[in-house]
Protein backbone atom coordinates (compact mmCIF):
# COMPACT_ATOMS: atom_id res chain seq x y z
CA UNK A 1 0.00 0.00 0.00
CA UNK A 2 1.04 3.60 -0.33
CA UNK A 3 1.52 4.16 3.39
CA UNK A 4 -1.65 2.51 4.68
CA UNK A 5 -1.38 0.01 7.54
CA UNK A 6 2.15 1.11 8.40
CA UNK A 7 2.32 -0.63 11.76
CA UNK A 8 3.72 -4.14 12.24
CA UNK A 9 2.00 -7.01 10.41
CA UNK A 10 0.03 -4.73 8.06
CA UNK A 11 -1.92 -3.17 10.88
CA UNK A 12 -2.42 0.42 11.90
CA UNK A 13 0.07 1.90 14.38
CA UNK A 14 -1.03 1.03 17.90
CA UNK A 15 -3.90 -0.88 16.27
CA UNK A 16 -5.75 2.43 15.84
CA UNK A 17 -6.71 3.43 12.30
CA UNK A 18 -7.14 7.06 13.38
CA UNK A 19 -3.36 7.20 13.87
CA UNK A 20 -2.55 5.62 10.50
CA UNK A 21 -0.98 7.98 7.97
CA UNK A 22 -1.97 6.92 4.44
CA UNK A 23 -0.57 9.54 2.04
CA UNK A 24 1.08 12.92 1.71
CA UNK A 25 0.63 15.19 -1.33
CA UNK A 26 2.27 18.48 -2.32
CA UNK A 27 1.41 20.37 -5.50
CA UNK A 28 0.69 23.84 -6.84
CA UNK A 29 -2.74 25.37 -6.31
CA UNK A 30 -4.59 26.69 -9.36
CA UNK A 31 -3.95 30.22 -8.07
CA UNK A 32 -0.32 31.14 -8.77
CA UNK A 33 1.99 31.49 -5.80
CA UNK A 34 0.18 29.00 -3.59
CA UNK A 35 0.92 25.41 -2.54
CA UNK A 36 -1.46 22.63 -1.53
CA UNK A 37 -0.48 20.15 1.19
CA UNK A 38 -2.71 17.14 1.87
CA UNK A 39 -2.27 14.68 4.71
CA UNK A 40 -4.61 11.67 4.69
CA UNK A 41 -5.11 9.27 7.60
CA UNK A 42 -7.45 6.47 8.64
CA UNK A 43 -7.50 3.87 5.83
CA UNK A 44 -10.90 2.38 5.03
CA UNK A 45 -12.49 5.11 7.12
CA UNK A 46 -16.12 4.36 7.97
CA UNK A 47 -18.91 6.71 6.97
CA UNK A 48 -20.05 6.98 10.57
CA UNK A 49 -19.02 6.33 14.15
CA UNK A 50 -15.44 7.58 13.94
CA UNK A 51 -13.50 10.83 14.25
CA UNK A 52 -9.94 12.13 14.37
CA UNK A 53 -8.11 11.01 17.51
CA UNK A 54 -8.57 13.78 20.13
CA UNK A 55 -5.28 12.93 21.87
CA UNK A 56 -3.23 12.91 18.68
CA UNK A 57 -1.09 15.56 17.01
CA UNK A 58 -1.25 15.42 13.21
CA UNK A 59 1.66 17.26 11.64
CA UNK A 60 3.07 18.38 8.27
CA UNK A 61 6.75 19.30 8.43
CA UNK A 62 8.55 21.50 5.91
CA UNK A 63 12.31 21.60 5.38
CA UNK A 64 13.08 24.87 3.61
CA UNK A 65 16.91 24.79 3.60
CA UNK A 66 17.77 21.21 2.67
CA UNK A 67 19.22 20.07 6.00
CA UNK A 68 16.52 17.39 6.54
CA UNK A 69 15.16 19.10 9.64
CA UNK A 70 11.83 20.90 9.94
CA UNK A 71 11.94 24.68 9.54
CA UNK A 72 8.16 25.11 9.41
CA UNK A 73 5.57 22.80 10.93
CA UNK A 74 1.78 22.81 10.79
CA UNK A 75 0.14 20.92 13.64
CA UNK A 76 -3.51 19.89 13.61
CA UNK A 77 -5.32 18.88 16.80
CA UNK A 78 -8.93 17.87 17.28
CA UNK A 79 -11.58 18.24 19.96
CA UNK A 80 -13.38 15.38 21.62
CA UNK A 81 -16.27 14.48 19.30
CA UNK A 82 -19.68 15.24 20.80
CA UNK A 83 -22.80 13.89 19.09
CA UNK A 84 -20.88 13.48 15.84
CA UNK A 85 -19.45 17.02 15.95
CA UNK A 86 -15.69 17.65 16.04
CA UNK A 87 -13.51 20.71 15.46
CA UNK A 88 -9.86 21.29 14.58
CA UNK A 89 -7.20 23.79 15.68
CA UNK A 90 -4.08 24.43 13.57
CA UNK A 91 -0.77 26.01 14.60
CA UNK A 92 2.27 27.06 12.57
CA UNK A 93 5.72 26.83 14.18
CA UNK A 94 9.10 28.07 12.93
CA UNK A 95 12.72 27.23 13.64
CA UNK A 96 13.50 25.20 16.73
CA UNK A 97 9.81 25.03 17.66
CA UNK A 98 9.12 23.32 14.33
CA UNK A 99 11.45 20.49 15.32
CA UNK A 100 9.55 19.80 18.56
CA UNK A 101 6.68 17.35 18.12
CA UNK A 102 4.59 19.25 20.64
CA UNK A 103 2.04 21.83 19.54
CA UNK A 104 3.56 25.30 19.50
CA UNK A 105 3.82 28.47 17.47
CA UNK A 106 1.14 30.76 16.10
CA UNK A 107 -2.46 29.62 16.17
CA UNK A 108 -3.74 30.04 12.64
CA UNK A 109 -7.32 28.89 13.16
CA UNK A 110 -9.51 27.34 15.84
CA UNK A 111 -12.88 25.61 15.89
CA UNK A 112 -12.58 24.61 12.25
CA UNK A 113 -15.51 22.23 11.62
CA UNK A 114 -14.77 18.65 10.62
CA UNK A 115 -17.08 17.35 7.91
CA UNK A 116 -18.29 13.79 8.20
CA UNK A 117 -21.39 14.08 5.98
CA UNK A 118 -19.68 14.14 2.60
CA UNK A 119 -19.95 17.87 1.99
CA UNK A 120 -16.59 19.59 2.49
CA UNK A 121 -16.48 22.67 4.66
CA UNK A 122 -13.92 25.11 3.32
CA UNK A 123 -12.55 27.72 5.73
CA UNK A 124 -10.46 30.77 4.78
CA UNK A 125 -8.30 32.09 7.64
CA UNK A 126 -6.09 34.97 6.54
CA UNK A 127 -3.95 33.67 3.67
CA UNK A 128 -4.74 30.03 4.47
CA UNK A 129 -7.47 27.77 3.17
CA UNK A 130 -8.47 24.68 5.17
CA UNK A 131 -10.76 21.69 4.93
CA UNK A 132 -10.86 18.55 7.08
CA UNK A 133 -13.09 15.51 7.11
CA UNK A 134 -14.18 12.30 5.46
CA UNK A 135 -13.13 12.07 1.79
CA UNK A 136 -12.61 9.54 -0.97
CA UNK A 137 -9.18 7.89 -0.87
CA UNK A 138 -7.22 8.91 -4.00
CA UNK A 139 -4.76 5.99 -3.71
CA UNK A 140 -5.00 3.52 -6.60
CA UNK A 141 -3.34 0.11 -6.96
CA UNK A 142 -3.98 -3.54 -7.82
CA UNK A 143 -3.01 -4.81 -4.38
CA UNK A 144 -4.26 -8.35 -4.96
CA UNK A 145 -2.07 -8.56 -8.03
CA UNK A 146 0.96 -7.27 -6.14
CA UNK A 147 0.44 -9.79 -3.33
CA UNK A 148 0.04 -12.64 -5.83
CA UNK A 149 3.36 -12.16 -7.62
CA UNK A 150 2.13 -9.62 -10.16
CA UNK A 151 -0.75 -11.67 -11.49
CA UNK A 152 -2.86 -8.62 -12.26
CA UNK A 153 -6.58 -8.64 -11.48
CA UNK A 154 -7.54 -5.28 -12.95
CA UNK A 155 -9.22 -4.38 -9.64
CA UNK A 156 -8.35 -1.10 -7.96
CA UNK A 157 -8.25 -1.71 -4.21
CA UNK A 158 -8.82 1.95 -3.38
CA UNK A 159 -11.67 2.74 -5.75
CA UNK A 160 -14.37 2.50 -3.06
CA UNK A 161 -12.34 3.42 0.05
CA UNK A 162 -12.49 6.54 2.24
CA UNK A 163 -9.94 8.38 4.38
CA UNK A 164 -9.86 11.34 6.73
CA UNK A 165 -8.32 14.25 4.84
CA UNK A 166 -6.48 17.32 6.12
CA UNK A 167 -6.15 19.81 3.27
CA UNK A 168 -4.13 23.03 3.64
CA UNK A 169 -3.47 25.65 0.97
CA UNK A 170 -0.89 28.31 1.79
CA UNK A 171 1.09 31.08 0.09
CA UNK A 172 4.42 29.82 -1.17
CA UNK A 173 6.25 32.31 1.05
CA UNK A 174 4.79 30.67 4.17
CA UNK A 175 6.74 27.50 3.35
CA UNK A 176 10.10 29.17 2.82
CA UNK A 177 11.83 31.58 0.45
CA UNK A 178 13.49 28.93 -1.73
CA UNK A 179 11.21 27.21 -4.27
CA UNK A 180 12.75 23.89 -3.22
CA UNK A 181 11.19 22.42 -0.10
CA UNK A 182 10.90 19.02 1.54
CA UNK A 183 7.78 17.71 3.28
CA UNK A 184 6.88 14.82 5.53
CA UNK A 185 3.96 13.98 7.79
CA UNK A 186 3.84 12.62 11.32
CA UNK A 187 1.19 11.35 13.71
CA UNK A 188 1.89 11.39 17.44
CA UNK A 189 -0.36 10.46 20.35
CA UNK A 190 -0.21 10.99 24.09
CA UNK A 191 0.64 7.94 26.17
CA UNK A 192 0.89 8.29 29.93
CA UNK A 193 1.29 12.04 29.54
CA UNK A 194 4.07 11.84 26.93
CA UNK A 195 3.72 12.57 23.22
CA UNK A 196 4.88 9.53 21.21
CA UNK A 197 5.41 9.43 17.45
CA UNK A 198 3.57 6.39 16.09
CA UNK A 199 3.65 7.05 12.33
CA UNK A 200 5.61 9.20 9.88
CA UNK A 201 6.44 9.23 6.21
CA UNK A 202 6.53 11.08 2.92
CA UNK A 203 7.35 8.75 0.03
CA UNK A 204 4.73 6.13 -0.84
CA UNK A 205 5.12 2.40 -0.24
CA UNK A 206 8.41 2.39 1.64
CA UNK A 207 7.73 0.88 5.02
CA UNK A 208 5.61 -1.97 3.60
CA UNK A 209 8.36 -3.13 1.24
CA UNK A 210 11.56 -2.22 3.05
CA UNK A 211 11.02 -2.49 6.80
CA UNK A 212 10.95 -5.77 8.67
CA UNK A 213 7.89 -6.12 10.89
CA UNK A 214 9.90 -5.68 14.09
CA UNK A 215 11.48 -2.48 12.70
CA UNK A 216 8.31 -0.57 11.83
CA UNK A 217 7.58 0.96 15.22
CA UNK A 218 11.13 2.23 15.53
CA UNK A 219 11.00 3.66 12.01
CA UNK A 220 7.79 5.54 12.78
CA UNK A 221 9.40 7.12 15.84
CA UNK A 222 12.58 8.28 14.10
CA UNK A 223 13.59 11.52 12.38
CA UNK A 224 14.22 11.66 8.62
CA UNK A 225 17.66 13.20 9.17
CA UNK A 226 18.80 9.82 10.56
CA UNK A 227 17.37 7.73 7.72
CA UNK A 228 20.39 7.40 5.45
CA UNK A 229 22.76 6.19 8.17
CA UNK A 230 20.13 3.89 9.71
CA UNK A 231 18.45 2.32 6.68
CA UNK A 232 20.96 2.49 3.83
CA UNK A 233 22.38 -0.98 4.44
CA UNK A 234 19.20 -2.98 5.22
CA UNK A 235 17.20 -1.30 2.46
CA UNK A 236 20.03 -1.76 -0.02
CA UNK A 237 19.93 -5.47 0.79
CA UNK A 238 16.20 -5.51 -0.03
CA UNK A 239 16.82 -3.95 -3.45
CA UNK A 240 19.69 -6.32 -4.17
CA UNK A 241 17.43 -9.26 -3.35
CA UNK A 242 14.26 -8.13 -5.13
CA UNK A 243 15.73 -6.24 -8.08
CA UNK A 244 19.11 -7.84 -8.59
CA UNK A 245 20.87 -4.52 -8.10
CA UNK A 246 24.54 -4.24 -7.32
CA UNK A 247 25.33 -2.67 -3.96
CA UNK A 248 26.29 0.59 -5.68
CA UNK A 249 23.19 0.67 -7.87
CA UNK A 250 20.94 -0.09 -4.91
CA UNK A 251 22.36 2.83 -2.95
CA UNK A 252 21.84 5.12 -5.93
CA UNK A 253 18.17 4.12 -6.07
CA UNK A 254 17.76 4.76 -2.34
CA UNK A 255 19.05 8.31 -2.65
CA UNK A 256 15.70 9.17 -4.25
CA UNK A 257 13.72 8.15 -1.13
CA UNK A 258 16.15 8.46 1.79
CA UNK A 259 15.81 10.52 3.86
CA UNK A 260 12.06 9.87 3.71
CA UNK A 261 11.24 13.44 2.69
CA UNK A 262 9.13 14.38 -0.31
CA UNK A 263 11.16 16.96 -2.23
CA UNK A 264 9.25 19.56 -4.22
CA UNK A 265 10.82 22.21 -6.42
CA UNK A 266 7.95 24.65 -6.81
CA UNK A 267 9.57 26.25 -9.85
CA UNK A 268 8.78 23.03 -11.76
CA UNK A 269 5.46 21.23 -12.30
CA UNK A 270 4.61 18.78 -9.54
CA UNK A 271 4.94 15.16 -10.64
CA UNK A 272 6.24 12.46 -8.32
CA UNK A 273 8.99 12.37 -7.12
CA UNK A 274 8.96 16.17 -7.50
CA UNK A 275 6.09 16.71 -5.08
CA UNK A 276 3.07 14.48 -5.61
CA UNK A 277 -0.29 15.14 -7.21
CA UNK A 278 -3.47 13.16 -6.66
CA UNK A 279 -3.11 11.45 -10.05
CA UNK A 280 0.57 10.47 -9.92
CA UNK A 281 1.05 6.72 -10.42
CA UNK A 282 3.23 6.11 -7.39
CA UNK A 283 2.47 2.38 -7.31
CA UNK A 284 4.04 1.86 -10.72
CA UNK A 285 6.99 4.05 -9.75
CA UNK A 286 7.67 1.88 -6.72
CA UNK A 287 7.25 -1.38 -8.70
CA UNK A 288 9.84 -0.16 -11.21
CA UNK A 289 12.23 0.65 -8.39
CA UNK A 290 11.77 -2.64 -6.56
CA UNK A 291 12.03 -4.89 -9.62
CA UNK A 292 14.72 -2.94 -11.48
CA UNK A 293 12.24 -2.22 -14.24
CA UNK A 294 11.04 -5.79 -14.77
CA UNK A 295 7.53 -4.88 -13.57
CA UNK A 296 6.68 -1.50 -15.14
CA UNK A 297 3.11 -1.01 -13.90
CA UNK A 298 0.04 -2.54 -12.26
CA UNK A 299 -2.22 -1.15 -15.01
CA UNK A 300 -4.46 0.80 -12.61
CA UNK A 301 -5.20 4.45 -13.37
CA UNK A 302 -6.10 7.44 -11.20
CA UNK A 303 -9.51 7.88 -9.65
CA UNK A 304 -12.13 9.82 -11.57
CA UNK A 305 -13.94 11.32 -8.57
CA UNK A 306 -11.34 14.01 -7.79
CA UNK A 307 -12.58 17.58 -7.53
CA UNK A 308 -11.13 20.31 -9.79
CA UNK A 309 -11.15 22.81 -6.93
CA UNK A 310 -10.29 22.90 -3.23
CA UNK A 311 -10.27 20.51 -1.35
CA UNK A 312 -9.56 18.35 -4.45
CA UNK A 313 -10.29 15.03 -2.70
CA UNK A 314 -13.46 13.36 -3.98
CA UNK A 315 -16.70 13.00 -2.05
CA UNK A 316 -16.71 9.95 0.25
CA UNK A 317 -18.32 6.70 -0.78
Amino acid sequence: MSHHLSGPHLRSPDGDARLDLTDLFAFAAPEPGRTVLIMNVNPVAPTGGAAFHPQAVYRINIDSDGDHHADVAFTFTFSEPVDGVQTMTVHRANGAAARDHEVSGQQLAADVPVSFDGEPQVIDEGPYRLSVGLRSDPFFADLDGIVHEFQWTGVDWGVDKNVFGIVLEAPDAELGPDPRIGAWARVSVRKNGALVSVDRGAHPSLTAYFNAEDAKDEYNAREPADDWDTYREPWSAVLQHLGGYSAEAAEEQLRAVLPDILHYDRSRPACYPNGRTLTDDVTSARLVMLTNGRVPTDYIGPHTDLLPDFPYLGHPH
